[in-house]
């Protein structure tokens, strides 16, 4: 409740209209300097009296642009958002008449709650600020930005159904946005949504693209581009994956990142051990840890699939009993991985379940040598290209005077 004092003041300043503005500034000063336990109360009670039907619109609208200018500098971040919430409420039925301040007041109360860390109760606030306006013009920027921030703030609080919806707002202006900071942040929470709903490569493709915008700075480049290798890690195994995998192998800054072991263990079809897999896990949020239908997590899916693929490449044929021992899982669920994989054509094999062996890159038990032969053949010469390529790589960037030497003669 608001002191006395400050309620008979707002009471006879209301009524002396010759100088009114100077009192209700001398107010204003004594609030936000007085400070104390009615210090929100008082806000709210001042606020409430520039609001007053005896003092008119005309009057109220300076006062209560004065009074945002106080509001925003208030170091009482409890006190700000305590007044804040009175104050919204105070200017509900009138927003029409106060459009500009009850937009400004909200931004600040938002500030407030995001300070606490409370980005439910900000993305709310923002929510409800006028974007479609007859009082005031609001470009595609401007709604961008506020969209964007109520997108942030959901992401922040793990809802990406909510995100969603203020993400696909922004879809439909972004065309149109040129504020360079906004059109980045749209980008990074796209890639943040993707990668919150598991869909690890959509991910992994976004972050990549994030990583190599110059106007980021470059310590930020290369977090996104360690979250575009983690996601890619984690994504289902099969050629869009090893795409997707060849592109960050290949990108000269994957050797800073503390990610690029597991990274050249993966492009490189070599089987992962524990040891790595757990130092790799150590690192990954808690949605990229959650279990899947089967009581596996994300991550050891992923890299059950990876090793499948890594045996397939070393074995022409291998007993279920064998296959389930070198992936570290029982043999039933070592078949089941292997059944699912060639079903969905990200594995080449055929499964003889009569006399439990698994033969790989066949489609008919194993009898096609010259097709296996021809197959083992490209699988080499692949694998010498991209050694040759490699070296060349690390050539040029450890000698590029003699690689254009080289490359010219």
């Amino acid at each position: 409740m608001a002191s006395s004092e400050i309620t008979q003041q707002l009471s006879q300043a209301e009524s002396n209209s010759s100088q009114r503005s100077d009192n209700y500034s001398a107010i204003l000063q004594k609030i936000f300097t007085g400070g104390g336990s009615n210090l929100a109360a008082n806000i709210v009670a001042y606020v409430q009296s520039i609001l007053s039907d005896s003092i008119g619109v005309i009057h109220s609208r300076p006062l209560l642009s004065a009074f945002v200018e106080q509001y925003r500098k208030l170091s009482n971040n409890e006190a700000k958002i305590e007044a804040g919430t009175g104050i919204v409420d105070l200017l509900a039925p009138k927003i029409v008449s106060y459009e500009q301040q009850d937009t400004d007041i909200k931004f600040i109360l938002a500030d407030a709650y995001e300070k606490d860390d409370d980005f439910g109760n900000s993305a709310k606030i923002l929510q409800t600020i006028t974007l479609d306006s007859s009082q005031r013009s609001v470009s595609d920027d401007d709604k961008a930005k506020v969209w964007m921030r109520i997108c942030r703030c959901y992401l922040e609080e793990d809802d990406s159904i909510n995100a969603i919806t203020y993400l696909n707002r922004v879809k439909q202006v972004i065309f149109s946005v040129t504020d360079q900071p906004t059109r980045l942040q749209f980008q990074l929470s796209q890639a943040r949504i993707h990668d919150s709903q598991r869909n690890f490569l959509d991910a992994s493709t976004a972050y990549l693209a994030l990583s190599n915008e110059t106007a980021i700075d470059e310590d930020e480049r290369l977090q996104t581009l360690t979250a575009a290798i983690t996601t890619a890690v984690l994504a289902p195994a099969g050629p869009p994956r090893a795409r997707q995998l060849g592109k960050l192998y290949k990108d000269e800054r994957a050797t800073e990142t503390a990610e690029y072991g597991i990274l050249e263990k993966i492009f490189l079809n070599r089987l992962l051990s524990p040891s790595e897999v757990s130092a790799f896990a150590a690192g990954l949020q808690e949605h990229q840890l959650a279990k899947t239908s089967d009581g596996s997590t994300v991550l050891d899916k992923a890299v059950l699939e990876h090793n499948l693929l890594a045996v397939s490449r070393l074995y022409q044929n291998i007993s279920i009993t064998n296959l389930g021992i070198l992936l570290g899982t029982d043999a039933e669920r070592a078949e089941q991985y292997t059944a699912t994989m060639i079903e969905s054509n990200r594995l080449s094999g055929s499964i003889d379940q009569i006399a439990g062996v698994i033969h790989f890159n066949t489609k008919d038990g194993g009898n096609d040598v010259v097709a296996m032969n021809l197959r083992a053949w490209d699988s080499n010469v692949q694998g010498l290209a991209e050694e040759i390529e490699k070296v060349t790589t690390m050539l040029q960037r450890e000698e590029p005077a003699f690689f254009e030497r080289a490359m010219v003669a």
